[in-house]
């Protein structure tokens, strides 16, 4: 009897874990979301202008303040057994660098940063966010293309609390890294979307 296997090549499963996701090609575009494998298309071009201006704003304030390691997608991180996502942008702080596998992050970084795509934000607004809740991520960013907005929400005691939000224009400052503020207008700035 032979085995019914995933288009992933990996055997068909009601709850996968960790060790199942590690069978996975490098660069496969998957994330373990709740045990289920799930699929992440490359993210819209509005997307990755965001991402790229924002990494670099966050490496830029790193440069100089040597805080700790910022790190982009795609690069697994370790949440629970069934709980291995691709965040947008990472922060990890210099006293938490041990976190850094070479396989992968294990375990919750201090900042996490997500910019929403149509076929990822329900993960990201719900099921995502209750785990960096849960697993103690301090700091997280909601980036919207769509609304051309940034919420910073403060993790504490395995709750997630907005602190900030801007639309279009205003200033965001991170709650963990002193002295790092963003511009939204500079993050959205010549982005025209179609309708």
């Amino acid at each position: 009897m032979s085995l019914a296997l995933t288009e992933t090549g990996i055997p068909k499963k009601e709850v996968y874990t960790y060790a199942d996701y590690s069978l996975l090609p490098e660069g496969a575009p998957y994330q373990l979301i709740g045990g289920k494998l799930i699929m992440t298309p490359a993210p819209a071009t509005f997307h990755q202008i965001i991402l790229i201006r924002l990494t670099e704003k966050l490496l830029n304030f790193n440069a100089k303040e040597k805080s700790g390691q910022v790190l982009v997608s795609p690069i697994d991180v370790y949440f629970e057994e069934k709980e291995t996502y691709q965040p947008d942008i990472i922060f990890i702080a210099k006293d938490r660098l041990h976190i850094i596998e070479p396989a992968k992050i294990h375990g919750a970084p201090d900042l996490v940063v997500e910019v929403l795509s149509p076929s990822t934000a329900y993960y990201d607004l719900k099921k995502k966010a209750r785990t960096y809740a849960r697993c103690g991520v301090k700091e997280y960013w909601i980036v919207d293309p769509e609304e051309k907005s940034i919420e910073v929400y403060n993790g504490r005691e395995g709750k997630l609390t907005l602190s900030q939000r801007v639309e279009e224009e205003g200033r965001i400052k991170s709650l963990i890294l002193d002295g790092l503020e963003i511009e939204a207008g500079e993050v959205f700035a010549q982005l025209q979307t179609q309708k």
